[in-house]
């Protein structure tokens, strides 16, 4: 009964255009109030809990305030150019470039929304101008920015790991592969729609330009190996790597790349001067503004934007912690768990529903919401049946990037029709095609559990010598 009137209540309140996180809160609070023997001083309990005992929970702002650095600073431009210049000189390449760029930048950024923002308002017009379709140009980005959910740093897997207590750590190292694999697979497909369409190819620049490029992208491409190679190498936790990288971000966009801030405009070096005057000059010029670069409108815009970005989240989850400790308090995961077992499922056949339940899910909710939902009902289940938790987070995540490109809730399909100045449906026509290819994905991630635990098994082997 209780099970019941929670889930219909939830269904009544999202299907009313209730935003998301109001709608897991009041029916969680209604539920206890007239269906269970539980109290509101336990809800209160828990709502303080869901964001202070998670600890995981901390690299979320992080992570947000330093894609909103990155994002405003202009490295997204020099990544592009940098993928431009790696494979734009093949066939498509333009597109490859894009994917390409997407696959740097979720490295950087951990968000999906961010990652079609940031690449896509530079790379769709650039395309069109260069003779590509535009909806061709839509669709692989809105496509492409999925991955920034999937390649580490992820804050969907955070929020995972935080509702099902496997370690993070872990969890970014399973989606690394298979983000490569996914971004691997685009390419390829976009290289075959080259060949029979005919899309024209950049000229090569040469190593000098390559390297050039490289060496101007150089500082926000070594922010990934700041992130990863401290988490994977044990030195940091990811909350403590993600704190590291915003302080990092915000280095770099104030007084390395001077997109924004004080120094905004000054060149780093005069003309007749030695490298020894100009590291001179401009460790000064950044000592003296450092002060000033912390109140200036650039910073607090970004630092603004960044905040209310967070707070809508983490309102999200706080609310989705209440939905699940209901669930949890009546036993309703356990018992779910008991009558799927009694059924006699196997595992893939359990796997299969898990994908179906998900992929309708990721119509109606937020991506956090569903996995803070869902999870602690799909987790004892997959354990009875012998299945790896890492292996089903990386599950849930690549259904929650499909949901990111399919209506009414898909946030890419909005971002790209903002950029791209059509309407939702000619997006959603455009982006169709490439969504196959992410099906296709997901059933090889489904079903080929070693693409995601090779990584982890590989290091923890590598550790034990």
């Amino acid at each position: 009964m209780t099970t019941s009137v929670l889930f219909i209540l939830l269904f009544i309140f999202v299907v009313t255009g209730m935003p998301i996180a109001f709608a897991l809160g009041l029916s969680s609070i209604t539920t206890i109030l007239f269906f269970s023997h539980d109290s509101l001083a336990s809800m209160a309990l828990k709502l303080f809990a869901s964001q202070s005992e998670h600890y995981t929970l901390l690299a979320i702002p992080f992570f947000i305030l330093s894609s909103a650095f990155l994002t405003t600073g202009g490295v997204a431009n020099r990544i592009i150019n940098f993928a431009i210049d790696c494979v734009g000189w093949i066939r498509g390449g333009l597109a490859m470039a894009s994917v390409l760029a997407c696959m740097i930048f979720a490295a950087v950024s951990g968000s999906s929304p961010a990652t079609v923002a940031a690449i896509g308002s530079i790379v769709i017009a650039g395309m069109v101008k260069a003779g590509y379709p535009e909806s061709l140009a839509a669709g692989v980005i809105t496509n492409a920015g999925t991955l920034g959910i999937l390649i580490p740093p992820s804050i969907v897997m955070l929020v995972y790991a935080a509702a099902t207590e496997v370690s993070a750590a872990r969890l970014f190292m399973a989606g690394f592969l298979p983000g490569i694999m996914m971004g691997s697979m685009l390419m390829l497909v976009i290289y075959i729609v080259a060949r029979v369409k005919h899309l024209p190819a950049q000229p090569w620049v040469g190593f000098k330009g390559l390297v050039r490029s490289g060496f101007h992208a150089g500082w926000g491409l070594m922010l990934i190996v700041i992130v990863l190679g401290s988490i994977y190498g044990g030195i940091a936790s990811p909350t403590e790597a993600a704190a590291v990288s915003a302080v990092y971000a915000f280095f770099i966009a104030v007084f390395i790349y001077r997109d924004m801030g004080p120094l905004k405009g000054v060149p780093w070096r005069h003309p007749g001067d030695g490298w020894g005057r100009t590291v001179g000059r401009n460790l000064w010029l950044s000592l003296a503004a450092f002060p000033r670069a912390l109140y200036h409108p650039d910073v607090r815009r970004v630092m603004m934007d960044a905040s209310r970005v967070s707070i809508m989240l983490l309102f999200i989850i706080g609310n989705a912690m209440l939905f699940a400790h209901v669930l949890t308090t009546e036993r309703i995961p356990h018992h779910l768990a008991a009558a799927i077992v009694s059924w006699g499922l196997p595992s893939w056949g359990f796997l299969l529903v898990v994908n179906i339940l998900l992929l309708m899910a990721g119509n109606f909710m937020e991506p956090s919401a569903i996995i803070l939902i869902m999870a602690p009902i799909l987790f004892p289940i997959a354990l009875r049946l012998g299945i790896n938790p890492i292996h089903l987070g990386v599950i849930m995540v690549v259904n929650m990037e499909i949901g990111m490109i399919t209506p009414p809730v898909g946030l890419n399909l909005f971002v790209t029709a903002g950029i791209t100045g059509h309407n939702l449906t000619w997006v959603l026509k455009a982006a169709l095609p490439w969504l196959l290819i992410l099906l296709v994905f997901l059933m090889l991630i489904t079903y080929i559990p070693d693409i995601s635990l090779f990584l982890p098994q590989f290091i923890d082997h590598l550790k034990g010598f």
